[in-house]
């Protein structure tokens, strides 16, 4: 794949700073979120020599929406030419939704934290197998431009590497989930970016 792709995860939320799982939920960026998605774009204008010819792709959840839009001020981009994609969200939790983790642990006595996939048996959540379809789905898709900022998610954008790089199952999961780095992924490897 000639593809370059530069990766984004939201930056922090009220959510996140609350121990809150998102998924599908949404809650907006924080200040500091705020400025993570500003360093990120300003990062990037500092990597890119003609931001124009690159296309910006992003979940259209709004903490990512809210990112891509202080990703292009920095771009110096015109927001309308965000492409929001649909298959970019975040893996869906189901029951656990907005629930804070202590919480759920307090309810959940069984469920391990170390073990990196402890996502995937949230009640009515999202599968494996759906998840890495849409990352697939997304890679594999030909009206990707050859240059590509995408803003995503954490776990989605773990995932999104993972099939990229075709990292086995437990790697996938055990992958770093920064809001101040970000990851360029071309000729199939996977470089962090600080921020």
């Amino acid at each position: 794949m000639s593809r370059t792709l530069y990766l984004l995860r939201h930056g922090q939320t009220r959510y996140n700073a609350e121990l809150r799982l998102q998924g599908r939920c949404n809650s907006e960026l924080t200040a500091k979120g705020e400025a993570q998605a500003l360093a990120m774009g300003a990062s990037l204008a500092k990597l890119l020599a003609e931001p124009a010819d690159w296309t910006l792709y992003a979940s259209p959840l709004g903490r990512a929406r809210q990112t891509a839009e202080r990703v292009c001020q920095q771009l110096g981009l015109d927001q309308a030419r965000i492409v929001w994609d649909e298959r970019l969200v975040e893996l869906g939790m189901g029951e656990w939704e907005s629930r804070r983790v202590p919480e759920l642990l307090a309810a959940h006595p069984e469920l391990d934290l170390e073990q990196p996939d402890w996502y995937l048996q949230a009640p009515e959540g999202e599968s494996f197998q759906s998840i890495q379809g849409r990352a697939l789905s997304w890679l594999q898709d030909e009206r990707i431009a050859e240059r590509a900022i995408v803003v995503s998610h954490g776990l989605f954008g773990a995932m999104l590497r993972g099939a990229y790089a075709d990292l086995d199952y437990t790697t996938t999961w055990l992958q770093e989930l920064p809001q101040d780095a970000f990851f360029k992924l071309s000729g199939g490897r996977i470089e962090r970016i600080p921020c």
